[in-house]
Order: C-alpha cells, then sequence, then structure tokens
C-alpha cells in the first residue's frame, strides 16, 4: 500500500513530476579544470539527476598514509562520503557512523572494486570522496555516475565505466518507472541496477522498498540497459569538451546536457541522436 499521498501515476500516465514513465529527469555533468579549487584532486567531476546532486574526487594511485594498511600486489581502495545538513528535506549534520552514509560508502566501494585495475598499483591506496549535495531520489545511481566520470578523468585504468540507473515497478505501468525521486522510492520496490555499457553485463543490483519478482526484474534489466545509452552518450559528450579544454588550455568547467537532453518531453529516454561519433568510455 502506498505510504504518500502523492499519486504516482495519473490517469494520463504522467508521474507526479509530469514525466512518463520511461523518462530520465533533467541530467547534467560537469568537469572542473585543472586550475579550479578541486585541482588538488587527480579528477573530479559533479553528477546531477533532476535534484540529486553528488561531487566525487579522486586522489591517487599515492603512497598509503599508512604502510600496515597496503596490500603488495595491489591497490588499496577506500571511499569515503559526506552528506551536507542542507542535502535532505531534514536539515541535520550526518557524520561519518551515521548508518546510511556508511551504507552508501560500502555499495561504492563493492561496485567499483571490480573494475578498477588495483593489479597495476601495488602497495598504494585510491581514495574516493563522495559529497552530497542535494538528495530528491536515486542518490546511489547519482554517486555511481559522478564516481565514474572522477575516475575516468584521474587517468586511472578500468577495465570499463560504470553507469547506473534506478527502476521500480509500478501496478498502473506497462514498464518499470525510470530514475525515480524520493516521492517514488519511499512508495514502489526498486532496484539501483549499474551497467558495463560496453557488454551489457549487471554488475549492481541493489534492492530496495520491497520484493520485486523474476519477471519484473529482467525487465528492470532490459530497460535500464537501454536508458543508460543515453547516460553513456552524454558522458562522451562532456569527456570530449573537458579533452578538448585541456587540449588548448581553457579555464572553467565543461558540462553536458544541462537540461532536457536526457529528461525532456520528447520520446523514449529522452533525446536519442545517435548522429554523434560514439567515444569508448
Amino acid at each position: 500500500m502506498s505510504s504518500s499521498r502523492v499519486e504516482i501515476i495519473n490517469a494520463g500516465g504522467l508521474r507526479s513530476d509530469f514525466r512518463r514513465p520511461l523518462e530520465l529527469r533533467t541530467f547534467s555533468l560537469s568537469i572542473p579544470s585543472s586550475s579550479s579549487a578541486n585541482s588538488t584532486a587527480d579528477g573530479c567531476a559533479t553528477c546531477s539527476h533532476g535534484l540529486t546532486t553528488v561531487t566525487a574526487s579522486v586522489h591517487g594511485p599515492k603512497e598509503a598514509r599508512m604502510r600496515g594498511g597496503t596490500l603488495f600486489d595491489r591497490a588499496v581502495i577506500n571511499v569515503e562520503v559526506a552528506v551536507g545538513a542542507w542535502a535532505g528535506s531534514e536539515r541535520r549534520k550526518r557524520g561519518r557512523g551515521d548508518k546510511r552514509i556508511q551504507e552508501l560508502a560500502a555499495a561504492l566501494k563493492n561496485t567499483f572494486e571490480p573494475v578498477i585495475q588495483t593489479q597495476l598499483y601495488p602497495r598504494s591506496e585510491i581514495n574516493i570522496y563522495v559529497q552530497v549535495l542535494s538528495m530528491d531520489g536515486a542518490l546511489l545511481q547519482t554517486a555511481i555516475n559522478a564516481t565514474t566520470l572522477a575516475l575516468l578523468t584521474s587517468g586511472i585504468s578500468l577495465l570499463d565505466s560504470l553507469l547506473s540507473l534506478t527502476l521500480g515497478p509500478h501496478p498502473s505501468s506497462p514498464t518499470p518507472l525510470l530514475d525515480l525521486t524520493t516521492t517514488e522510492e519511499s512508495d514502489l520496490p526498486h532496484v539501483v541496477l549499474a551497467f558495463l555499457p560496453r557488454s551489457g553485463k549487471v554488475t549492481t543490483a541493489e534492492l530496495g522498498g520491497g520484493r520485486i519478482g523474476v519477471e519484473e526484474f529482467g525487465e528492470c534489466v532490459r530497460v535500464g540497459g537501454e536508458g543508460v545509452e543515453v547516460l553513456r552518450k552524454e558522458m562522451e559528450r562532456a569527456l570530449r569538451e573537458w579533452g578538448g579544454k585541456v587540449a588548448t588550455g581553457g579555464e572553467g568547467l565543461v558540462g553536458a546536457a544541462p537540461a532536457g537532453t536526457a529528461g525532456g518531453a520528447g520520446g523514449k529516454y529522452g533525446d536519442e541522436d545517435d548522429e554523434d561519433e560514439d567515444m569508448d568510455l
């Protein structure tokens, strides 16, 4: 039974924020230049899905602060998450011991450890810092996508990039809802999926809000695999723009899809412009 007074899908088939079931929210990416305040990081990026915004920064590989914590054959990955007191609907400070923060950090570490080629950096550590600036659903999804872009700009070798979406089945919709808000997550069983774009394989599946049937889960995987193609194209655009700025010594922020590209009113999943030349992530 729904715990919210907000109607998830109305009689016209639209969600509470007027999206169709398969529409993404506004998706934006930004990568700071080397002369910005984040210049101490080896890679940094900010990702927004709707009103959820996360900044991720990567430091390393570098010599570990404590030698006892190193491994002789690979790098150690450390993930720290901080949530601003202003980020959620409840204005309160969350410390590192907060259960939700610990769960998010553990989920990010488990997601990226198999993808980062840690064997190339023995006796070192890679530190990933995630700052949650605002929250309105799909927090893990946004953190994964921000961390992927930060790792790609850091130069650390990856087996593949990771892209994530949150999906939830609804009895009034023939397809799962894509890119859930906080209201939708609180009312629906949902799953956060992380995909490897090259192979289409799922590496992470985090369930929440209740149980999802086998057929519903399979449909979530199918729809999510198609939806991440939109994210992949926008991330490629951001990386090309950033690469051009680096090559020419440009300053300032570079970004992609500030509004409407992946969350506009036109078409399934938003825009599907296939004319851009693909670039491997």
